[in-house]
């Protein structure tokens, strides 16, 4: 397992490809109370200005939005009902398309997941968007970082042995973009969120 940042290269596919092949790979972050990492097992494509579930959707560009218009590898991070979520911005400078990262599976300072989430089972450490954040120490100043460099940073991990696909969670108000099959997992990985 390398612990080298992957190269700004590997960002630049699809919005679908890449939610497809972030799964196996390895989500890190650095912070003074130590290393946390976790090998990202479910993800979710958001596309853009046509997709009614996306910030950016009819091109709404806000100061929160701006970083989806940067080009692929920035980090996107908003607040959700108090929850920090983490999103990987795909596609080329002035399409603002992402993929959240729904779901991880513990790897590497778990005894600092543990403290950051105060529960007891290691499931519910990372087995949502939310709780990934808290664990790992993620927050919303990471904004407008990139992926290939440290402190927050992914590297090359393991392809699944099977990936599946689905409607995405929690997005009921959005029309037929509810149903769009945008969501991957690896399948039967217990870190899954749902």
């Amino acid at each position: 397992m390398s612990k080298h940042p992957i190269s700004k290269k590997f960002f630049y596919q699809g919005t679908l490809d890449l939610a497809y092949n972030l799964l196996g790979k390895i989500l890190y972050k650095e912070t003074e109370e130590g290393l946390a990492a976790g090998k990202i097992v479910e993800t979710e494509a958001y596309l853009g200005i046509e997709d009614r579930a996306a910030h950016s959707y009819g091109n709404k560009r806000t100061k929160r939005t701006e970083i989806m218009y940067g080009g692929p590898g920035y980090v996107y991070t908003f607040e959700m009902h108090t929850h920090c979520l983490v999103n990987v911005v795909s596609e080329p400078e002035g399409q603002p398309e992402a993929v959240l990262i729904r779901a991880l599976e513990p790897i590497t300072g778990l005894e600092l997941m543990y403290e950051r989430r105060k529960v007891q089972k290691e499931k519910e450490l990372t087995n949502g968007p939310g709780k990934l954040t808290k664990a790992l120490g993620i927050i919303k100043k990471d904004y407008g970082h990139h992926f290939s460099e440290r402190p927050l940073y992914i590297t090359e991990g393991e392809k699944p042995e099977s990936i599946s696909s689905g409607p995405r969670i929690g997005i009921e108000n959005t029309g037929e973009a509810r149903f769009y099959p945008y969501r991957f997992w690896e399948t039967g990985n217990r870190f899954v969120s749902r």
